[in-house]
């Protein structure tokens, strides 16, 4: 046999082989969790005067959810809801967690990054994490933080440890303040405050970003944020650089590991206060910062696609974009948000948004797409939360749930696979302030309570009202018609299922 013909065969069996591996190979699995987004905010979902190209391809070559939700409208509880598969109103002190909150997750509280790692996956977080650090008495800044992610089903980390408008202003790489000068030592506080750091409040005239509420204390980055903060000035982050930093840290995990099945939870801070995007987005949107932070996500977004398609890992790789909770205009910072939003509806046609029991609150963006596993250009309507991912990657992976983990999540591999148009029969929306809202089909009952009915913005409606309220979603998505008077059986039904739910664990 000739060698051309030999080096012929050889390379066919090589080839063949190859694909034979990847056929085989786990799916990788990226998780995409955008930071209040809305419903209304990507072009994909009705926007018109936005457009998120490489988030509306993700749909084009995968399966867009119009009725899928995070647990809750506020980013705490909601992360917590995506990674234990349990409600967090279950569970004490997940509301909005301080900066310097310790762990709102146990080290005996299986996560879905140990899913992932049962499986034999590499695992990561990068981006956003907002559920404590440390122990009760929160985190050692200047020492070893334990638990960190890397405690908690995370075999990689690399965290902005609350919010960007919370201190301390610094990036955790695994269980240590990256880049931090141990002469500089960091001191937080949430109650008084310490150091000799400017504030908002008492020195406006350093600010490149004026506060509108709440945010008026210690000046980092031309910031005042919420909190008091002293040290650590080498590893403060640069605003403005937050987007590219974290997502090089996810393109560079990628591509370290290629050659292994990988689980990365990526957690984008956009288009969460403070909105500094990078300088090549600012003013593109011509809607203000949160526009121009919008044009950021869905540019990083794209990046992070466009890797996956350069490695040739697109095929096996599933990725999920979604978001924690609804949108936010006004939410401490005077940005135009509201003054340039000409037109824009981030709720889409729905009431509510961040805070709030209306389903902008906790009805986002879903978006899954999988060449392998998922037919392209699929619109599915059903019933779903967040808390699902748990369940149903756990089924995918072939894993054992123990009886006392992710007690509320359900297994809908099959629908967010596009295989069945069955979701749930019902779930729980939480919002701010007291008491709880059910969905069940084309029903949401919002129970009697005294909380606030209107927070900030003018158009913010925080669905609380003494009156109990019921709503036909399917005809009346914005909850303007209170049917409860006119349907007192559907109001006795899921009233009773709702207390059912609540004392189901």
């Amino acid at each position: 046999m000739k060698l051309k013909s030999i080096l012929l065969i050889t390379a066919v069996v090589l080839a063949s082989n190859t694909i034979t591996a990847q056929n085989n190979a786990k799916p990788n699995v990226i998780i995409i969790y955008a930071d209040d987004v809305g419903y209304g905010d990507i072009s994909c979902y009705g926007a018109t005067k936005i457009n998120t190209p490489n988030i509306d391809k993700l749909a084009k070559k995968g399966i867009k959810f119009t009725n899928a939700h995070a647990t809750s409208s506020t980013c705490t509880p909601s992360r917590y809801g995506l990674l234990t598969g349990v409600y967090p109103w279950r569970k004490k002190d997940t509301g909005i967690a301080a900066g310097n909150a310790g762990s709102i997750i146990t080290v005996d509280q299986l996560t879905l990054g140990n899913i992932f790692q049962n499986a034999g996956y590499k695992t990561a977080v990068i981006g956003k994490w907002h559920l404590g650090l440390g122990g009760a008495d929160g985190p050692d800044w200047n020492g070893s933080i334990k638990p960190s992610p890397n405690d908690l089903g995370f075999d990689y980390s690399f965290i902005i440890p609350a919010t960007p408008d919370r201190v301390p202003c610094v990036y955790i790489e695994n269980d240590r303040v990256a880049n931090l000068d141990p002469k500089d030592p960091i001191s937080v506080s949430y109650d008084k405050p310490i150091g000799n750091l400017p504030t908002g409040k008492a020195h406006p005239e350093l600010l490149k970003m004026m506060f509108s509420h709440q945010h008026d204390e210690t000046i980092i980055n031309g910031i005042s944020r919420i909190g008091y903060m002293t040290g650590g000035k080498t590893a403060w982050w640069n605003d403005e650089l937050m987007g590219d930093d974290i997502t090089n840290k996810a393109l560079n995990y990628i591509e370290k590991n290629k050659a292994n099945p990988f689980f990365l939870y990526f957690g984008i801070h956009d288009v969460h206060v403070p909105r500094a995007p990078h300088p090549r987005f600012v003013g593109k949107s011509g809607m203000g910062p949160r526009g121009d932070a919008l044009l950021e996500l869905d540019y990083n977004t794209g990046k992070i696609v466009e890797l996956l398609d350069q490695l040739g890992l697109s095929k096996n790789t599933i990725v999920v974009f979604s978001s924690d909770n609804g949108p936010v205009l006004d939410d401490g910072y005077k940005d135009d948000a509201v003054e340039k939003l000409n037109g824009h509806t981030p709720a889409g046609e729905m009431s509510g948004g961040k805070y709030s029991k209306f389903d902008a609150g906790t009805r986002l963006p879903t978006i899954i797409k999988w060449p392998k596993g998922i037919k392209k250009n699929q619109v599915s309507g059903a019933l779903l939360s967040q808390l699902d991912f748990f369940a149903s990657f756990a089924k995918l992976l072939d894993q054992n749930i123990p009886k006392n983990a992710a007690t509320d999540s359900e297994d809908m591999l099959s629908t967010f696979l596009g295989k069945s148009k069955t979701g749930r029969v019902s779930l729980v929306e939480q919002g701010l302030g007291p008491g709880l809202a059910i969905v069940k089909g084309d029903w949401k009952f919002i129970p009697p309570n005294n909380g606030a009915k209107m927070i900030r913005d003018k158009n913010m409606a925080l669905g609380n009202d003494k009156q109990p309220q019921l709503y036909n979603l399917k005809t009346d998505i914005a909850e303007k018609t209170n049917l409860a008077i006119q349907y007192p059986e559907i109001v006795k039904e899921l009233t009773e299922l709702l207390e059912d739910t609540v004392k189901k664990n």
